[in-house]
């Protein structure tokens, strides 16, 4: 087949011409994948069915290696977690009752491989693909977030990936006018050639404006409106991210996708007209796999079929072949259902915002998608084998034969050690700590974010949460944090998955807010390697259980695999979006304490014990080996009612949970959120729990945080944990005139040399 009879290949044709040879495995279909194909068609695919099945079969779209896994997430649940959700796994995003009639919609999904690839354009249309998956489901985006994980910080090539992710995710976020809230920023070499890039959105809306997607109707029109369609990001995400990196692969680095937020601006007020005055049936976005996803899935979930006229689509490039038509992954697109009688409305819409549109077909009964080029049907399929019924593997999984050696290897060392200081060295090992890479300041990321555009962004970074108001009159609002442990899920997956959640819960509780959802994007490497798929099925285990205990379920997520460069994969990294409610975001709770709060009284939460594994200090000190701390979602779950209950009450004025870097981090942070000082005293509550100065500082024993309560609470704050039997200590007080942390007995840190030390690291490496 000449390249002119391969784009231009009809259904006719293909019957008549069953052994043409064609690039499936160019275009990353397995031999078994393209065999099946040919039976679901009962005959060789067209080059446009072909295209088809290629993207919505790839490990991105399809979930073909992880959904048999992933089920847990639904099995797993009680009517109770259901209870406030409206919209669970399966739709463009999650819908959650939050109260007084408002729905809150989020998700986090990856832009991992296009990022690496050009990172500016990949992390920008990172933010613009999870923005519409939001504005799909009738809500309006509220806010953005962005956990990011980089190669080390010191290698030639990091600072080229982030300044152009933070810069992309920067100037596409702060031109949609969406407040950035929240995220992690992690450097670590199994990142070099495998940056994360996952991207959060969420959004708001009326119970009643919930719209879901999908073509039903005989007669109602399919349309297609927002930018043109080009030829970036031919096959992007979609193949990109189903892959390895391998130089001797040049076919899966396809060109990334261009964004413009400006446009997808555009697109956001344009839709929720739409759908305020319910103009449209259902808008589907075009992300990943573009046309090929937004037709089979609409026709997918219809009652009907579909039949759809290709070249009336708009394109910026008229040398595309219908198979990169179908392909493409240009950014700013969306399909919508339209009824006859609404199109006059539509058209109108569409002027008014100044919307390109083209009207590509109709719903039809036929149960089938069929697609025509210059009037020749070039793909006739059933839409649920293209959308819903593809390939389904339960890959090999197996303990990797490392991973005893690897327990066993505990972080450890004498008290004489340079890795255990103690006395007037823990003064020097905590300004150490708060200068690395990961426990640093990140502002010089943050200050390139507008993080109180709307002006209803109640706390952002620094904080443990990011806290947006939904209802002015009632102050009702939403805490979200986003995190992960991949050091902790390295050494035992399922462990570092809850231990992902569990931390994830406590920021959110710690800010005041009730957790009621999870979001979740899954980075691993290869499924292909069977040690990969055990980390990944642990870990999934490890979320479905820890969610089970802690009564909050999954709405939905994302998948990134293939996160390997040269047999090198990336440490298993599951990162964990929660979110909670706060009946008033005047309530919040920040995570410094403030010059008002002087003399108040700082309490510890929560028991300290011998756990160094995985832990911050041990990173600094080069060593990443043992079992990650022992995770009790019981105590996190007690943990979370008593945070929530005294920030409503009053009772606590800051609040700050202990994770990375330990308790040392926690004050630390605590301090330097307002510049106001404090006084600790360790002696009691190292004594109590059987560990020296040291352990108490740096272990990352969980369920715990610190908080400061005024005097005259504090019979009330000793009441409330005693009568939930929940440990506390009193290790302080806020010190407003010292200026400095002061650990007596140990070390006195004066904290404009911590905030010199904590800041200076990122300016440091990027200017």
């Amino acid at each position: 087949m000449t390249e002119q009879q391969f784009n231009l290949d009809t259904v006719e044709h293909a019957a008549d011409t069953p052994d043409t040879e064609l690039p499936w495995a160019e275009l990353g279909l397995k031999e078994n994948e393209f065999d099946d194909v040919k039976k679901i068609l009962g005959r060789r695919p067209t080059a446009a069915e072909l295209a088809m099945y290629s993207v919505m079969w790839s490990e991105h779209c399809s979930y073909k290696s992880s959904k048999v896994h992933l089920r847990q997430f639904g099995q797993k649940v009680t009517e109770e977690m259901k209870k406030d959700l409206m919209v669970g796994i399966g739709e463009n995003a999650g819908v959650t009752d939050i109260g007084d009639g408002w729905a809150v919609t989020f998700k986090i999904e990856s832009h991992n491989h296009p990022s690496y690839v050009e990172p500016y354009q990949g992390a920008a249309t990172g933010v613009g693909g999870i923005v519409r998956d939001i504005i799909s489901m009738g809500a309006r985006p509220v806010a953005v977030m962005d956990p990011l994980r980089f190669g080390a910080i010191d290698h030639p090539d990091t600072a080229r990936v982030v300044h152009g992710v933070v810069a992309g995710v920067g100037g596409y976020g702060n031109s949609l006018g969406l407040p950035n809230v929240g995220g992690e920023v992690e450097f670590d070499p199994c990142y070099q050639a495998n940056p994360l890039v996952n991207a959060l959105a969420v959004g708001v809306m009326r119970h009643e404006d919930i719209r879901l997607a999908n073509a039903s109707g005989v007669g109602n029109q399919v349309v297609l409106f927002g930018a043109r369609t080009g030829g970036d990001g031919i096959g992007g995400a979609s193949v990109l991210a189903s892959e390895s990196f391998d130089d001797s692969k040049p076919s899966k680095r396809p060109a990334v996708q261009v964004g413009d937020p400006f446009a997808e601006k555009v697109l956001i007020e344009c839709c929720l007209e739409l759908f305020k005055g319910s103009i449209v049936e259902g808008i589907q976005d075009l992300g990943a796999a573009g046309i090929s996803c937004a037709t089979s899935e609409l026709a997918s979930n219809g009652e009907g079929g579909m039949h759809v006229d290709l070249t009336k689509v708009l394109l910026r490039d008229p040398s595309l072949t219908p198979g990169e038509i179908l392909m493409s992954e240009s950014q700013e697109r969306m399909m919508a259902v339209v009824s006859p009688a609404n199109m006059g409305a539509f058209e109108a819409a569409m002027r008014k915002w100044d919307v390109e549109y083209s009207v590509l077909g109709e719903v039809n009964d036929s149960r089938r998608l069929t697609i025509e080029w210059d009037g020749e049907i070039i793909v006739d399929v059933d839409p649920r084998t293209v959308a819903h019924e593809g390939p389904t593997y339960e890959r090999p999984l197996a303990r990797p034969e490392w991973q005893d050696a690897v327990q066993a290897d505990r972080f450890a060392g004498s008290d004489a050690d340079a890795d255990r200081p103690s006395g007037k060295a823990l003064r020097a090992a905590v300004l150490e700590l708060m200068a690395s890479p990961n426990l640093c300041s990140k502002d010089w990321v943050t200050d390139q974010y507008d993080r109180y555009v709307q002006g209803n962004t109640a706390l952002s970074q620094p904080d443990d949460a990011g806290v947006v108001r939904v209802d002015e009159e009632t102050g009702l609002g939403v805490a979200l944090s986003t995190d992960a442990n991949p050091r902790y899920a390295y050494l035992d997956p399922y462990e570092g998955a809850r231990a992902s959640l569990a931390e994830a819960y406590r920021n959110v509780a710690t800010s005041g807010a009730r957790p009621v959802a999870v979001s979740d994007c899954l980075n691993f490497g290869s499924p292909e390697d069977p040690a990969i798929m055990w980390q990944f099925a642990e870990a999934v285990r490890g979320l479905a259980d820890g969610c089970m205990e802690l009564g909050v379920p999954v709405t939905g997520g994302n998948v990134s695999l293939y996160n390997q460069t040269g047999g090198q994969a990336i440490n298993p990294t599951p990162v964990v979006a929660m979110m909670g409610v706060l009946d008033d975001v005047a309530r919040r709770t920040p995570s410094g304490w403030e010059a008002s709060q002087d003399g108040q009284a700082i309490y510890l939460l929560g028991e300290t014990a011998e756990e160094l594994d995985g832990s911050e200090w041990a990173r600094v000190r080069g060593h990443l080996g043992g079992l990650p701390p022992k995770v009790d979602l019981a105590a996190e779950r007690l943990l979370g009612d008593l945070l929530v209950n005294m920030s409503r009450d009053g009772i606590v004025d800051s609040a700050h949970d202990v994770a990375q870097g330990g308790l040392a981090a926690t004050l630390s942070e605590a301090c330097l959120r307002f510049g106001v000082g404090a006084r600790i005293g360790l002696g009691e509550v190292a004594e109590r729990d059987g560990v020296d100065a040291f352990t108490m500082l740096f272990s990352e024993s969980q369920a715990r945080a610190v908080a400061a309560v005024p005097r005259t609470e504090e019979v009330r704050f000793k009441d409330m944990c005693t009568a939930r039997g929940f440990a506390f200590a009193r290790i302080g007080v806020v010190d407003a005139e010292n200026g400095a942390l002061d650990v007596q007995g140990e070390f006195s840190l004066d904290l404009a040399e911590l905030r010199a030390a904590h800041e200076g690291t990122l300016r440091r490496h990027f200017g």
